[in-house]
């Protein structure tokens, strides 16, 4: 320890020595010394006498001093600091949404002309890039075009500068048609290494997503073979798929999916998945790749689409790596993961459904956990609602999904319900794959699968040669009974009925969905999208999946019938009367014994001749149209007197069908 404090203590000796601090003990020790410069010590030694300039003493003294050092220090680094100065004081102005049109065309051409010839070195700095993007965008035609020029040959370089992308981007969505044009003839030969570089993918995706069907053509065949990217004349070709382009130009598809496994090998290795080109090119790669090739990619997918999310899982995927740890700053910014982010086309959708569907059991346990929390972002989005629906229909741990997608659903059932989208999930547990509820395209995107990862060996094998546009559109051309099947996965065993009682009784779904069905029953029946829905808890869903809950069922249909009872008012349209809700209760009347009779007995009986005419009528009809017995000998007792006096008349078609 002694000898430990003689070390320290001649250390600090050093320090002082070194500094410039006297001795304790030695002449003018005692004295307030202050800390001289380098330069000054030349000075103190004779070299003539300067004047001293005096240090600052207090705080805001200091602020001032360390600010102009800051200042200076920028000067002699930035040759063009005090023109950054001058345009950052007018991009605060411009940039404002309540200036006027003339004063931020007046600052925006007073802007541009301060940096005209200097638009190469503003469009790569951190803050004058800002002020020339916003210049683009409120600037006249004449004014862009001029910067557009100036820039032109210099756009493939800005691609790949961290600053300069964002305005890049702009003059794409802004440029003229012929400006455009120019751009998308420039980026050929250079697609696929643009796509590598994680900065410059943007550009090309913003690009492809203004791009016309022949322009998309283009930039799509570079990344297929290299006689496409060498000779620019065969993509003149007008074939839609990489499989027909395969056989009109006669290439060799062995040597195109070594050469697409190149090109995808990179992207997915840094994991940029997130563009629409992207999403398409891997797609084309799973028309053609075989069974080891596809699966590759798709557990390569998985990691980065289930990247940024706060779920920690110790579990690896089957056969993949784990990403590195990202740090906490990087995971506060990037908490919604990739596969929330890419549901903006059907595009990408395909992939998600690829990966779910073809993904081993854990693979979806890391999927679904990577939702969590962002359950109704998807169930509100066009896209995100059909994952939704797929998930639900093939995975087998249904108290996980319950865990983490039921819940989220159930605390939001009304928004859903009305919603246009956020109803397809809980449809599909109702009545599945339905298409009544559910479009032609829709289904389609539901039965997509890889080709080669089909369990029917001989039916990969055909769909391998089948282009992927026509196989939607395939489907889509199908009869609506043809739509009925179910959602099939590789490792899926359960059986779909007892998977939707496990979601729906198992959990407290089901109940909450008769009781807010029950508290907005009024508003259901008048809804075009909540009526459906409405009809489908009322009869108790596809096989009677709602068994369970029969007596609170009937207090629905009670329900139902205490608010088609209520008179007619002027404040709102009668349940009989309106368009929507009078067909869904003829529908019901039809379709539910128990319903007929409850709405019978509370609100028809004795008051058949009010609802004779009209809308109501088609309520009245449906009754003689009930597959029971005892339904149709209650009413027709009460209704064919109305008949024979011409008060209810029955539509043709039933009256032929009575002869």
């Amino acid at each position: 320890m002694a000898s430990g404090g003689v070390v320290q203590s001649s250390n600090k000796r050093k320090r002082e020595a070194a500094a410039g601090k006297p001795k304790p003990g030695a002449k003018g020790a005692g004295e307030a010394t202050k800390w001289k410069k380098p330069h000054d010590a030349s000075v103190a030694r004779g070299g003539g006498r300067a004047e001293e300039k005096p240090q600052p003493v207090t705080a805001k003294e200091k602020r001032v001093a360390a600010k102009e050092m800051s200042e200076s220090r920028k000067m002699k680094r930035k040759p063009n600091y005090d023109l950054e100065k001058e345009l950052t004081v007018r991009w605060e102005k411009m940039r404002c949404h309540d200036v006027s049109k003339e004063d931020r065309s007046k600052l925006v051409t007073e802007a541009l002309s301060k940096m005209n010839g200097k638009y190469l070195e503003i469009a790569g700095s951190h803050v004058t890039a800002r002020v020339l993007q916003t210049c683009v965008k409120w600037c006249s035609q004449s004014e862009r075009d001029a910067i557009f020029v100036a820039l032109q040959p210099h756009l493939l370089t800005l691609c790949r500068q961290k600053y300069a992308v964002f305005l890049v981007k702009k003059l794409i969505k802004l440029a003229t048609k012929k400006q455009f044009h120019w751009f998308i003839s420039s980026l050929h030969g250079h697609v696929a290494s643009l796509l590598r570089h994680t900065i410059g993918a943007a550009v090309v995706d913003c690009a492809f997503q203004r791009a016309t069907p022949s322009q998309k053509r283009s930039l799509l065949l570079e990344l297929y073979s290299t006689e496409l990217q060498l000779f620019k004349g065969l993509t003149e070709q007008k074939s839609q798929s990489l499989l027909e382009t395969i056989s009109k130009l006669g290439l060799q598809k062995s040597s195109v999916l070594q050469y697409m496994t190149i090109v995808i090998q990179p992207l997915l290795e840094k994991g940029i998945v997130e563009y629409s080109i992207v999403h398409t090119v891997i797609l084309e790669y799973l028309t053609i790749a075989d069974k080891t090739s596809a699966m590759d990619v798709i557990r390569q997918l998985i990691p980065h689409l289930t990247q940024g999310s706060s779920v920690i899982d110790g579990d690896e995927l089957s056969g993949v790596p784990e990403l590195p740890t990202k740090t906490k700053a990087k995971k506060k910014r990037s908490s919604e993961p990739r596969l929330i982010r890419i549901m903006y086309s059907r595009e990408g959708l395909k992939l998600a459904l690829a990966c779910l569907k073809h993904g081993s059991a854990k693979d979806r346990k890391k999927i679904i956990k990577s939702l969590k929390g962002q359950i109704m972002k998807l169930a509100l989005n066009e896209y995100g609602c059909l994952f939704l629906v797929c998930l639900l229909s093939i995975v087998d741990d249904t108290k996980l999904v319950t865990k983490i997608v039921i819940q989220d659903l159930t605390k939001h059932l009304k928004q859903l319900i009305f919603d246009k989208n956020g109803r397809h999930p809980l449809l599909q547990l109702l009545r599945p794959l339905c298409s009544r509820y559910l479009p032609p395209a829709y289904l389609a995107y539901l039965n997509y699968s890889v080709p080669s990862l089909i369990s029917n060996v001989e039916a990969s094998e055909n769909a391998t040669e089948v282009n992927l546009e026509n196989q939607v559109d395939a489907v889509a051309d199908k009869d609506h009974g043809a739509s009925e099947d179910t959602l099939v996965a590789s490792d899926s065993k359960k059986d779909p009925l007892q998977r939707r009682i496990e979601l729906l009784m198992k959990s407290e779904l089901a109940e909450a969905l008769v009781q807010t069905c029950v508290e907005n029953v009024g508003e259901l029946l008048r809804s075009n999208i909540g009526n459906g829905f409405l009809y489908e808890v009322s009869v108790g869903g596809k096989d009677n999946v709602l068994e369970g809950i029969s007596d609170r069922i009937l207090t629905l249909h009670d329900a139902i019938a205490s608010d088609a009872a209520h008179p007619r008012t002027e404040d709102i349209e009668h349940a009989f009367d309106n368009y929507h809700s009078s067909r869904m209760i003829k529908k019901l009347v039809v379709d539910c014994p128990a319903f007929a009779a409850t709405l019978w007995e509370i609100a028809l009986e004795g008051k058949c001749e009010l609802y004779a005419e009209g809308h109501s009528s088609k309520v009245l009809t449906a009754y003689l149209e009930s597959n029971d017995s005892m339904v149709r000998d209650v009413a027709k007792s009460k209704l064919q007197p109305l008949i024979d006096r011409g008060i209810l008349k029955i539509p043709d078609h039933k009256a032929s069908e009575k002869k």
